[in-house]
């Protein structure tokens, strides 16, 4: 199972990573960050589907939405050619 971590306030990167760091027993296999002015999302990931480009955070075109999943999307296929 992954690791996902999020914080709110002042020293939050260096946080964040330190936070992610104690959870790579969760997610050996790659770790994802995401910033901006006021928080700070970091996930540790257990890569078992779409091993190469599964990375998180992901985001909308426009950067205005984060997303940090845990878990599998049975229709991704599907959905991907709708995108």
């Amino acid at each position: 199972m992954c690791g996902i971590a999020g914080i709110m306030g002042s020293n939050r990167v260096d946080a964040i990573k330190k936070m992610t760091d104690i959870m790579i027993y969760r997610g050996p296999d790659d770790s994802g960050f995401y910033y901006d002015d006021d928080i700070a999302l970091g996930q540790r990931r257990l890569s078992i589907i779409d091993l190469h480009s599964g990375r998180q955070p992901i985001s909308n075109e426009d950067d205005t939405l984060q997303l940090v999943c845990n878990g599998e999307i049975y229709n991704s296929p599907e959905l991907r050619k709708s995108l």
